[in-house]
């Protein structure tokens, strides 16, 4: 039997988003974003208030990378989520982790994570129904170890992990459990 339960500000399971982009002296900022989402398969929406230093970077560079968090990453993907780059100006250097500039977009792209979705900023919408930042998709790269041997992604070698708003532990999304567009068809028999 179903039974209520308190309502979090979100749908579960989210996606762990690192948003990157360079900060105004050119060193990396990231921040962890559950709030994020494909709009269509060239744009990005990331729900994100414009009081984050991140915010501010896309906005004044016009673009940021989106990688997909992996377990091995988790405690750097906390980090990200839990520190603000207001008040710790050296908050990427401390995760131990490297950058190299986007061969695509003025930001730089997390060598260590397996899926680096490289964008242009298109807009900031705002207000109670509005989306945070808009980005175009300029290039995708994934790590070769975690594609299949057709060139698709492997899922289950990504090893990305998802956040739960309701117990705020992290998850590892990986298992395939059914034929997306074919195993509902074996209702219409």
């Amino acid at each position: 039997m179903k039974q209520p339960i308190k309502t979090t500000e979100a749908i579960f399971p989210m996606p762990v988003l690192l948003v990157a982009t360079y900060n105004e002296d050119g060193t990396v900022d990231v921040m962890n974003a559950a709030w994020g989402t494909m709009l269509d398969r060239e744009r990005v929406a990331l729900n994100l208030t414009e009081t984050h230093k991140t915010v501010e970077n896309i906005k004044r560079r016009k673009a940021f990378v989106v990688h997909i968090a992996d377990a091995a990453h988790v405690v750097e993907a906390d980090w990200f989520g839990v520190v603000s780059g207001h008040k710790v100006a050296d908050k990427f250097a401390k995760s131990g982790l490297t950058a190299e500039h986007s061969a695509t977009v003025d930001a730089p792209v997390i060598n260590e994570l397996p899926i680096a979705i490289e964008c242009e900023f298109i807009e900031y919408q705002s207000g109670d129904t509005g989306m945070g930042v808009i980005g175009r998709v300029v290039n995708v790269l994934a790590e070769s170890d975690k594609l299949t041997a057709d060139g698709k992604l492997d899922i289950e070698a990504l090893r990305a992990i998802a956040f739960d708003p309701y117990t705020h532990g992290y998850y590892l999304v990986g298992q395939r459990v059914g034929e997306a567009f074919k195993d509902g068809m074996k209702l219409n028999a």
